[in-house]
């Protein structure tokens, strides 16, 4: 399969930009956080959903390898899960509703779906022969005969 022609830059990923979005819209609601929460929650929910984005940039600098693609993609999956672990852990101290929470939760999963998508198309992302390292799959069972 060749590489993706349409996309010059991690800039022009649909899911690159819509962890942008999720980082800016979680920066705002956290601002509603107690201060109490400055360096423990606030931090924290910021941190994971900008890395979002982050990994999903690093992601690109490492299509030329599809083992470290897909890696840096996996990175960004855990950061999504965390978010959305932060999210609920507001909800459980009663700094945000359940209705409040729950389009953030949505903007998670289907950036999730997005990730899941990269990592089992990685092939289509990165590039093409000559350029592209592949490297031998590792056997996960040894059999004895």
């Amino acid at each position: 399969m060749s590489s993706l022609p349409h996309a010059g830059s991690y800039r022009e990923l649909i899911v690159y930009q819509k962890a942008r979005q999720l980082a800016r819209d979680i920066f705002h609601l956290s601002k509603q956080f107690p201060k109490e929460e400055m360096y423990s929650l606030t931090d924290q929910i910021r941190r994971s959903s900008r890395s979002i984005g982050a990994q999903i940039a690093e992601s690109w600098g490492k299509r030329r390898y599809e083992k470290h693609f897909v890696s840096k993609l996996t990175d960004a999956v855990s950061e999504q899960y965390e978010t959305e672990h932060w999210l609920l852990s507001a909800q459980d101290c009663d700094y945000l509703t359940p209705a409040q929470v729950q389009p953030f939760m949505n903007q998670c999963a289907e950036i999730g779906r997005m990730l899941n998508s990269m990592i089992e198309k990685a092939d289509r992302f990165c590039q093409t022969p000559p350029n592209r390292l592949r490297e031998s799959s590792p056997e996960y069972f040894i059999f004895e005969e």
